[in-house]
Formats: structure tokens, sequence, C-alpha cells
């Protein structure tokens, strides 16, 4: 079993779980791309009570994810529990709960973010899942329900208490989802405080502002998203700023060094050929066609002709045209523009 605390410490950059997105394919690219620790997207922790084909689905991954976590939500104990048991079942070096997923359909329910309003069932959860498995336990969580309930220094001594190895912090409340800026000085400041490893998260879309984030807060290792959707390389140009300690006076610049978008590009298809129906593969392309062709010229018309697209073959030769093409232009700064807003975890 890999030791995920020793892992932490060598490659500090984890690929955040998002619904949708971080699929056993994307995580497997990601891994080719610079990712440390991996985690799966979000899984129903009921969805394991009935053997849901489609849950069992979403907790496989390949060798070559490892030390990657499973990431469960949920609202009962001892569901949750039998969950974590089947994640360790299934081979993961660790499991994930997830305190902080803002969707309502999750809150309503109790699970996500909503456990954040009560300390002591979030006590009770995290004692009785660790309690049923070997493996570490983690949780990840905001920094509160709201600006008036922001507790998440009193999570991580509660998390500490019960055996947890980390706690991500996403720097907003619920109420916030993903309006607004992450609040890092808050996560600076829990992270002084912590017994425990702190992983940061939140708005990390840039290698120099990773890089910032980790000198500022003084975090343990940092959890990276969305950051990772527009620019494939962020997980290797970080891991250089990291290594090389080089500094630039604009936080929020994004490397302006060729990048070969189509070379990416091929390797996640590579990936999602290998690993996914027909139908993923034709979204997943389509998607990730237009994240990574934000900001560079003739991006929109280009868009509009892939989602036009019905053939995989035709979208990979757009790709390969709109890619090559761009690979010596500097894309415009579109870090401040809203980008999936909507729940990921």
């Amino acid at each position: 079993m890999t030791n995920i605390l020793h892992s932490l410490n060598e490659n500090p950059l984890i690929l955040a779980p998002m619904a949708g997105i971080t699929d056993s394919a994307f995580r497997s690219f990601m891994r080719e791309m610079g990712a440390g620790i991996l985690i799966t997207e979000l899984v129903s922790a009921m969805g394991t009570q009935y053997q849901s084909d489609r849950t069992l689905h979403l907790m496989n991954f390949t060798p070559d994810q490892h030390p990657v976590g499973i990431q469960l939500f949920g609202e009962d104990p001892q569901i949750m529990a039998h969950a974590a048991r089947v994640a360790e079942d299934r081979g993961c070096d660790f499991v994930d709960l997830n305190f902080g997923c803002p969707v309502p359909k999750v809150v309503k329910k109790g699970a996500g973010s909503a456990i954040l309003r009560d300390l002591k069932a979030l006590e009770v959860m995290v004692r009785t899942v660790k309690t049923a498995i070997r493996i570490p336990l983690t949780i990840k969580i905001r920094t509160g329900w709201d600006q008036d309930s922001r507790n998440a220094s009193e999570v991580t001594h509660i998390a500490h208490n019960e055996g947890v190895t980390w706690v991500a912090i996403h720097g907003r409340t619920r109420a916030q989802g993903y309006s607004g800026t992450a609040d890092w000085k808050f996560i600076q400041d829990v992270k002084s405080q912590s017994p425990l490893p702190v992983i940061g998260n939140g708005d990390l879309n840039t290698p120099q502002t990773i890089v910032t984030r980790i000198e500022e807060s003084q975090c343990d290792a940092v959890m990276i998203g969305r950051g990772c959707l527009k620019n494939p390389f962020i997980f290797q140009e970080t891991l250089q700023r990291l290594q090389s300690q080089e500094k630039e006076t604009t936080v929020n610049k994004s490397s302006t060094d060729a990048k070969d978008l189509w070379s990416a590009y091929n390797r996640l298809h590579f990936h999602l050929a290998t690993q996914c129906d027909d139908t993923i593969l034709m979204i997943q392309l389509k998607k990730f066609a237009a994240w990574y062709s934000t900001g560079y010229p003739g991006a929109s018309q280009f868009r509009k002709s892939i989602f036009n697209t019905k053939e995989k073959n035709e979208i990979l030769d757009l790709a390969e045209e709109f890619f090559k093409a761009s690979k010596y232009q500097s894309p415009e700064d579109t870090t401040q523009e809203p980008f999936l807003m909507g729940g990921h975890g």
C-alpha cells in the first residue's frame, strides 16, 4: 500500500475530484501530465449498497494511478462505512469523505457540505468510517456553511482526534458556491493552527498562483481542479517552478512558452479511447477541445465547428489543425472569467 504522506512530500500537487470530469481516463492522463495523488469523482455511498453498475464503474482505476483515493458522499454513517470497505476492497490507497459539495440535490439529503452545520454528526461520521477501514481516511471540506459559521479549524481538530490523515479545504463557504474568490488568508490561518496536514484548494489557475499560495499559506499541498481543464500542462509547469523557485512579477501570468496542445490532446484521446465507450469519448473530446482552445485566436469558431461535428476523426482533424496553429501563440488571460461555476466537489 502506498504511503500517501510520503507521496505528498514528493509531489504536493493533487488532482481535485470533479464530478463528470475526473474519470479513470482523465486521471491516467493527468498522472502522465505530472499530477501527484489522484482522487476519483464523487461516488455515492448509497450506490454501493445496491451494487449499482454506474457507481462501481466510478470506483474503477488503473494500476498507473496509484496513489489514488476514492471519494465518497452520503449522509448515513453506516452506509458510508460500508462504501469505504467496498473502496478498500477495490485496492485504493485511501478513502476521502466529501464534506464540501455545495450542490442542492446533495446538500438537501444531508450529504456534502451540509454536515458542516452539525459538527457532532461530522465527528460520528468520521469515527464510524475510520473504524471500518485499515487504509488512510481523508476529508474535503469548505471553510464553513456560510460566512457566520466558518468552522474549518474546529473540523481539523475533530479530524485529528479521529485519526484522519489530512484535511483538504476549499476556500469558500457553501453559501458562496463558486462565486467570489477563495479565501486563502483563512486557509492560512487554519493551517497555522491545524494539528493535521492541510491541503489548500480554490482558484489555482496558473503555475505562479499555485507556487505563491503554497509559499504564503504554508499548506502541505494543494488540490488543483478547474485550472487543469484549460491548461493540461499546469502540473508540469508548477513542479518546474517549485523545483527552480523561479519568481515572476505577474501572479496571474500564464506561461508564454510554446505549448504543444495537440500532443497533449492526442494523449488524452489515447486514454479516453482505452477506457471509455464511444459516447463518453465523443463528449470528452469535444469538451476538452473547447476548454484547451480558450483564449486563442479563432477559438469561438473552432468550438462551434467541434460541437457541430458527429465524427470522431473529424474532431481530431479539426483539433490537430487548430492546436498546431496555436502552438507559438499566446492566449489571452481568461483566468478571471467565470468557468464551470457549478458544483464539482
